[in-house]
This record gives C-alpha cells, structure tokens and sequence, in this order.
C-alpha cells in the first residue's frame, strides 16, 4: 500500500505544475482559484469522512489544523499560483524540488536531528538531475517579476517542510482522528486563508470559470490533486516519515516528460534521459534508509508467511496422523 499510494502521489503531483499553468495563464485569479480548490476538497472531505463517523466538525476548532494548513497549503500554493504567472511549470518543478532538502536542514538545524550522509548526497543528486531534465527546455525571460517569482517559490518551499513536519506532531498528538480527515481540515483553513488574501489582493469576475481550460484545470486540482493526491500524501507522511513523500518533488519532472513524449510528440535528449537517471538515483539515495526498513519488513512478512504455512502444514499432518491412529 505504501508504494502504491506514493506512485500515485508522484503520478497526481507529476501533473499538478502543469495544470495550475493552464489555469493561471488561461486569466484564473491565482489566489482565488487555489483558495477555491482548497476550500471545496477539504469540504467535501471532512463532510465524507463525519458521515462515515470517522471525523467529527470539531476538528476546525483545532489550532493544530489551523497551523498545518498555514504552512502545508496556504504558505506553500499560495506562493506557487502566484509565482506560476511569471516563471514557466518547468522551471517551478525545478524550485519545488528543493523541499526535501528544506525537510532535511529544518530537521538538521532545528530539530537537531542528524541527517545521513547518503540523505544529503541524494538531496543534491536529485536537485541536479532536475536541472539536467528541465534546463534544455526553459526559456528564461530575465526581469524583476521573473526573480520575485523564483524567490517566492523557495519561500513557499520552506513552507511546506515547516507544515510537512509539523504534521508528524499533529498526527502524534491526535493519534485517533484518521490522517484523511486531519488533510481536509488542514485544506480548509489554508483555502479559506487564499480566499481571504484574495479579497484584498484580486478582483475576480464571474465568468471566468466558463473557460473551458480553466474550468478543467479547477476540476482536475480539486478532485484529483487535492482530494486524492493530498490525501495519500498525508498518510504516507502518517505511515512512513516526513522525508520519504516529499521525494514525489524529484519523479514530478520525468513524468512531465514523458507526458510530453506520449501526447505531444515532444522530443527526448540525452540530456534529459540523464537527468532522469541521476533523479531515480538521487531519490534511491535520500530514501536509503527508508527502503531498507520496508525491504526489512517485507522480507520479515514473507519469513512469518512460510513459518505459518509450514506450521500449518505439519498441524494438519499431526492431525491426520492421529485421525489414522485412532481410527486403527
């Protein structure tokens, strides 16, 4: 389940760049349109999950899902739809890729928590191989606005590493709320703080959502990048660690290519076919430790598998051997 659900995180977010470019450059108010996104999921979450009884509305009143959405979803998207009308998807892919490394020095410099070597070495590894895969493809237009939207991108980076951790302790904390309703309550807030943004910083009109591009690109974030996507990405942050669903920021751009490749018909280098060597490397790399733990319990898994069978085998035999002897 955990490799399944972090393929399909990396499969949803690998898309999201792109969609959220759509929409923005197709007049999409960006604070608005994310605040909107934000706000319905988390809605339609919470309400599922206090149908189901699994959650309860009372979780709004939590200052730890207030805080998580500050940093996990308001600090982090409002920074990335802003910055997406100035710098190209490519190039955002690029710069969000830095947040496992902002994972890692929080942890590092804050927590005091000691990183290994092979985590810090796959962190640069990984963020080369992305300007390896990405470069060729940009074009830079230098100017002010171009520099204010890269900054603001590693700004809201920082953002998310502070919420991603932060998430670990309210997990701790509320170790009997389910992680999907804690992602809809978190999504709420931080939607709810882009839409209040977006009241003294847009003027959007009502019609802007008849567009077709913007309308599909609303659709495909909220239901499928918001609902689906955020919400495994929480509960592998619940099941694994912090680090490990963050790396998805390093297989985003081989899937933006061959996106490309198979409905664009757009053309492959050797450039690019290194970089997305050196991110499957890097990204093996950060993940060390945490793949060997699963190997670990796999292997474990599969090990009380064959005891139990073999158990259950010479049970049975014993048993039948005893039938036969009684029955003698």
């Amino acid at each position: 389940m955990i490799i399944l659900a972090y393929s399909l995180v990396c499969l949803i977010f690998g898309t999201t760049f792109l969609a959220i470019k759509i929409g923005v450059d197709a007049g999409a108010p960006p604070f608005f349109t994310a605040g909107l996104r934000f706000f319905a999921a988390g809605a339609l979450l919470l309400l599922w999950m206090c149908l189901k009884r699994k959650a309860s509305f009372s979780l709004l009143l939590r200052k730890e899902t207030m805080l998580t959405g500050l940093g996990l979803t308001f600090g982090t998207f409002a920074a990335l739809y802003w910055a997406e009308q100035y710098v190209s998807s490519g190039l955002a892919a690029v710069l969000s890729a830095t947040g496992p490394m902002m994972i890692l020095l929080l942890q590092t410099f804050l927590l005091r928590q000691k990183a290994s070597s092979l985590s810090l070495a796959g962190c640069l590894i990984g963020f080369t191989g992305v300007l390896l895969l990405v470069l060729p493809s940009l074009s830079l237009d230098v100017s002010p606005l171009w520099f204010a939207g890269c900054a603001v991108v590693l700004i809201g980076e920082c953002a998310y590493a502070s919420g991603t951790l932060y998430t670990r302790t309210v997990i701790a904390r509320l170790p009997d709320v389910h992680p999907i309703a804690l992602n809809a309550a978190q999504m709420i807030y931080g939607g709810a703080l882009m839409l209040l943004l977006s009241v003294f910083t847009e003027r959007p009109s009502a019609g802007f959502m008849l567009s077709w591009p913007v309308a599909g690109s609303f659709l495909y974030l909220t239901v499928v990048g918001s609902m689906i996507g955020h919400s495994l990405y929480y509960w592998l942050v619940a099941k694994t660690d912090p680090i490990f669903p963050s790396t998805w920021l390093y297989i985003s751009p081989p899937i933006a290519v061959g996106a490309g490749i198979l409905f664009y018909g757009e053309m492959v280098s050797w450039l690019t076919l290194l970089g997305v060597i050196t991110i499957i490397f890097g990204t093996m790399l950060v993940n060390a430790g945490a793949l060997k733990q699963l190997l670990a319990k796999l292997a474990a898994g599969k090990a009380a598998e064959r005891h139990f069978a073999w158990t259950s085998a010479w049970r049975e035999g014993f048993r039948l051997h005893q039938k036969a002897n009684n029955e003698d």
